[in-house]
């Protein structure tokens, strides 16, 4: 069950980075989803790749907010977290 809570959260993370393209998104929504990943990537104690890619995704969440991102970059982060994301869905 904790699995696809944490897949939820990929799954909405990535949708804030890709809705973050082209527009100026709610700072405490930021916030609040790069506080989720930064504590999802602490259970990996950054061993894993999978930690990783949470962890540069809840830095560029914070970055978005203070400098502008190039999109390549927010989309293959959000590409990566909705992977993330199905496959904590499809495990059992």
């Amino acid at each position: 069950m904790l699995i696809k809570i944490f897949g939820g959260i990929d799954l909405f993370a990535a949708i804030i980075l890709l809705l973050s393209i082209g527009a100026d998104p709610n700072l405490k929504l930021l916030l609040f989803f790069a506080a989720l990943l930064f504590i999802k990537s602490l259970f990996g104690m950054l061993k894993d790749f999978a930690s990783w890619i949470d962890f540069l995704s809840a830095i560029i969440l914070i970055a978005l907010h203070f400098i502008p991102i190039p999109n390549f970059i927010i989309i293959i982060l959000a590409l990566l977290l909705i992977q993330k994301g199905l496959f904590s869905f499809l495990s059992f």
